[in-house]
């Protein structure tokens, strides 16, 4: 199995897909809210190399992702795919609609404990980014000065 076989069946294992109606959005992004700091990949489709290096960047340190509270949503076509956090309520059209990203766009988003948009990138963000970015904010700081 090559590498690019690995990364798929790991994407695979690892998410859960829901595709709920966007009647739920609402309610589903509050639930996040405060707890999780969710990473939003959005891709025109799951064989995208950005979302594959995306994800790899990601991937490789799973516990400062936990540490961070991070979950990492992919939204690709109609779906929602969660690693690292509950599972999603949202559905793709609400995300692409309320973030602005159409269906053939790619894009990162970060968006923070207190569901604002913190980061916005066209293309695939380093690890080392997001964790800068996140680390930079007052709640993180915060959480760490209290372990």
């Amino acid at each position: 199995m090559n590498r690019v076989q690995r990364l798929e069946t790991f994407i695979a294992a690892m998410a859960v897909v829901y595709s709920l109606d966007s009647a739920t959005t609402a309610s589903a992004i509050s639930e996040l809210r405060w707890t999780y700091r969710p990473v939003l990949i959005f891709a025109p489709a799951l064989d995208d190399a950005r979302v594959r290096q995306q994800t790899v960047a990601l991937a490789r340190d799973r516990g400062a992702l936990a540490a961070r509270s991070m979950v990492v949503m992919t939204i690709v076509a109609g779906t929602v795919s969660a690693e690292g956090g509950p599972r999603s309520k949202l559905s793709a059209a609400s995300l692409r609609s309320r973030f602005g990203v159409g269906p053939s766009e790619f894009r990162i988003i970060l968006v923070g404990k207190d569901g604002g948009e913190k980061l916005s990138s066209g293309a695939p963000v380093t690890a080392d980014r997001l964790f800068a970015t996140i680390d930079a904010m007052p709640m993180r700081r915060q959480e760490m000065r209290d372990r």
